[in-house]
Formats: C-alpha cells, structure tokens, sequence
C-alpha cells in the first residue's frame, strides 16, 4: 500500500468504487492543463466521478467557478472560509464556514470563497464540465 498526501496528490474516486491517487497538482500556470489532463484520464467515469482535493488558502479566490454535473461538498478544515453561492436571480448567498462545517454547491451554481488570514478545504467535486469566470 502506497502514502500519498492530498494536498499534492488529489484522489479521483471513479466507476466501481474505484480510488485512483492522481499525479502531483501544480500550484502554478499548469493548473488548468493538470485539469485538461485529468479529464482526459477519467472523462469516461462521466458525472459519475469526483475529485477529492485539498487546498490551502492565504488569500480570496480570484474567479468564480461552476460544476453542471453534480454537487460540490466543500469541508473547511482549518481556518474560516466564506463560501459564496450566485443564484440564478443574480443574489449571493454567504455562508461563513469554520473547521469541521461543510456546504454544497449545488450542479450549475457559481461559486466563489473569501479566505480570512489562512483557511485549509477539502473538496468533493463533480467536475466534469467545469467553467471558470473572472471574479
């Protein structure tokens, strides 16, 4: 049995309970080719599959994001983290989330988070289909 650590090495949990330990994430310019890459090697899983990551935050997130195929669960684990969800109306919801709290981002709602000094979040996502906007 191999180790692996989430923050560099998300897992993709797949077709038949499957749990495949992916290649080290970028935390630079290559992070949206690691994502291409990801979809290449799991797209067939569909809505099916999630990716299971872990990230660390110093600062708000800088765009919004959306997944049309499926929930997102996103657990903050350390710190506090203010979740924001865009209705289809137009309205923010804010949800402020400390260790150990969770929220949903439900398939198609936009999304992003503002991050109060250093917040750490695991997240569960249904990414197939993802888009990314400027915030």
């Amino acid at each position: 049995m191999a180790r692996h650590v989430l923050e560099t090495n998300p897992i993709h949990l797949g077709r038949g309970a499957s749990a495949i330990p992916q290649p080290e994430f970028p935390r630079d310019e290559r992070a949206m080719q690691w994502y291409a890459d990801y979809t290449a090697r799991h797209g067939d899983d569909g809505a099916e599959g999630r990716l299971v990551s872990l990230f660390r935050f110093t600062e708000s997130w800088p765009g919004w994001e959306m997944h049309p195929a499926g929930d997102e669960v996103v657990v903050c684990l350390s710190g506090t983290m203010e979740l924001i969800q865009e209705l289809e109306d137009g309205t923010h919801v804010h949800t402020r989330l400390s260790p150990g709290e969770y929220a949903i981002n439900p398939p198609g709602t936009w999304h992003t988070a503002d991050i109060e000094g250093e917040a750490t979040g695991l997240f569960i996502t249904a990414g197939e289909g993802t888009q990314h906007r400027p915030r």
